[in-house]
């Protein structure tokens, strides 16, 4: 029985089964990380804001249609991690709580590995796939957004700058398409349901929307506003296929 299908049957008799587990793995902006600022300590911080991520926002979207049904969302986001960590944790941050459904999104730190670190990418994600496959949750490859296309001059600290110049390389050369591509290519291969949003961020930029200014931190964070992609792209894969 399908996610949806679940959903639907619960929401008609929401006795009848236990509440339904969400699990989402990922990275900053799965874990609800949204701008870049300096703390007291004059140490570079992060602003949270769980109400706002993309997450939160399926789970309004899923009551709207299915009001009966408990939703437990599990957030396996992790600010810094990538591919590789997320396989390193998902047996205790997702499997060990029987998700009905998994929403894997790696892609904006593991691309810092550049061309070369794209083959231990894509075994992590297979690796990922097939262990929440063996539990046999439905699952889904979230393509994350695109980085900043220039350093905005809104951002002062000199380390910041360093690392909006870096991601701008990565995304100006091509580099986060390799890495997106790859993605698309396993996720048809190992038949992994695919919602892609990073083609349309990819559009929006081809349309001429400048899309770092839809960045919260000018460098890899969507503003919030912009989650609602996420969310609203999620909602239509797992309501319409």
């Amino acid at each position: 029985m399908t996610f949806l299908q679940k959903m639907m049957e619960k929401n008609r008799d929401y006795a009848s089964a236990a509440p339904m587990v969400l699990a989402f793995l990922g990275d900053s902006v799965t874990h609800g990380v949204f701008e870049i600022d300096m703390n007291r300590e004059g140490q570079i911080g992060s602003v949270f804001d769980h109400e706002h991520v993309y997450h939160a926002r399926l789970r309004r979207q899923l009551h709207a249609i299915a009001p009966a049904v408990a939703f437990n969302v599990i957030n396996a986001g992790v600010n810094g991690g990538g591919s590789a960590q997320g396989l390193e944790r998902l047996s205790r941050d997702v499997l060990a709580y029987q998700p009905d459904l998994v929403v894997v999104c790696f892609g904006l730190n593991d691309v810092h590995g550049g061309r070369e670190g794209l083959p231990a990418y894509l075994d992590n994600l297979h690796r990922i796939f097939q262990e929440v496959r063996r539990q046999g949750a439905d699952l889904i490859f979230l393509s994350p957004n695109c980085m900043n296309a220039y350093v905005p001059a809104y951002i002062k600290n000199p380390d910041l700058r360093e690392v909006a110049a870096r991601t701008a390389e990565l995304q100006n050369s091509g580099v986060m398409d390799l890495y997106m591509d790859g993605a698309r290519r396993l996720c048809a291969n190992e038949q992994v349901a695919l919602c892609d949003c990073y083609s349309q961020w990819r559009h929006l930029a081809d349309i001429g929307i400048d899309t770092t200014a839809l960045l919260a931190n000018g460098i890899n964070h969507p503003n919030r506003d912009m989650h609602e992609l996420f969310s609203t792209a999620l909602f239509q894969k797992i309501i319409f296929g």
